[in-house]
């Protein structure tokens, strides 16, 4: 026979519970007399989708249990971001809790709270007694969702995913430029603004590699990816650069046409850093000696191909 378990830490079972990051509810109704009634919630789930139900939890203690537990309905409305004070005044003890706050009856007939980023106004299926709480089991008979995030709840605080994310510095975009040379002259098309612009390609999750096989695939040319030639960052625009020289075969491009690699050819590139890239690649290629360029687009330094660094 097994010894018996010792009783549990209800401070330690709430916290417990709390690792379970949810959303954050106020549970609506009406009473007898028609006034809207409500409280904060964060033990919401959905439960069935045919038919479609879901269910809260309201405590034995709650003053308002009899009016939920034997009324006609309910509605959940899951608060948005920026609606801690709506919580707040639901979850704290209050004569009117609606006094100040905007809300309107639903299709069904329970309190439903503006600008949620949900509400599920429902028929009350069941009340089932659990514990120290009442499970309410609603029938939804109207809902709605809207674009605005949710408000989380995760350790006894309040989250807010969205409005965080924004909030974080994000690191650069990445753009590939392939340099697309054949017999001594190289690929430019239209920028889009009057001038010429080597083909370019912004990184997205399928990463560099990818990102440069596809971007040669789409000049329609027979060509290869091939070295790095530069690498800088644009602080001005929040970009990162990287340029390859990528050898191709004689072709028809798709958009855009072969230049000579010199001075009179790439004249009319529009963007400076790229116009000094080409340049330099013109010096290098006359001397048939290659770098690779680490810095900014307006200055850095240019590492030749076997040089060592300093240890």
């Amino acid at each position: 026979m097994t010894d018996p378990l010792p009783p549990l830490d209800p401070r330690a079972l709430r916290d417990a519970f709390g690792c379970f990051m949810t959303g954050v509810t106020v549970v609506t109704t009406r009473d007898d007399t028609g006034k809207p009634l409500g409280f904060t919630a964060n033990s919401f789930s959905s439960v069935s989708m045919d038919p479609p139900l879901l269910l809260v939890s309201i405590s034995n203690r709650s003053v308002n249990l009899a009016a939920f537990a034997a009324g006609a309905g309910f509605a959940v409305n899951i608060l948005a971001e920026g609606q801690k004070d709506v919580s707040a005044t639901f979850a704290r003890p209050s004569e009117d809790r609606f006094a100040n706050v905007y809300w309107r009856q639903g299709p069904v007939g329970s309190p439903l709270i503006a600008g949620v980023s949900a509400w599920f106004d429902c028929t009350l299926e069941q009340a089932i007694p659990a514990g120290d709480h009442t499970i309410l089991l609603g029938r939804i008979g109207a809902f709605e969702a809207a674009p605005a995030p949710g408000l989380g709840y995760y350790r006894g605080a309040y989250v807010t995913p969205a409005q965080t994310a924004a909030q974080l510095p994000a690191g650069p975009d990445v753009v590939i430029t392939a340099i697309l040379e054949c017999e001594g002259k190289i690929l430019l098309r239209d920028d889009g603004r009057g001038g010429l612009t080597l083909p370019m390609a912004r990184v997205g999750r399928e990463g560099v590699q990818n990102a440069l096989a596809r971007l040669i695939a789409e000049t329609g040319l027979p060509a290869t990816a091939g070295e790095i030639y530069a690498v800088y960052d644009d602080v001005t625009q929040g970009k990162q650069h990287i340029a390859f020289r990528c050898p191709a075969k004689p072709g028809t491009p798709a958009q855009g046409a072969f230049v000579d690699l010199t001075p009179e050819g790439v004249a009319d590139v529009t963007d400076p850093a790229m116009l000094t890239m080409l340049e330099r690649l013109a010096a290098e290629a006359r001397m048939g000696n290659y770098g690779l360029y680490f810095g900014t687009h307006e200055q850095g330094r240019v590492q030749r191909i076997g040089e060592r660094k300093d240890p």
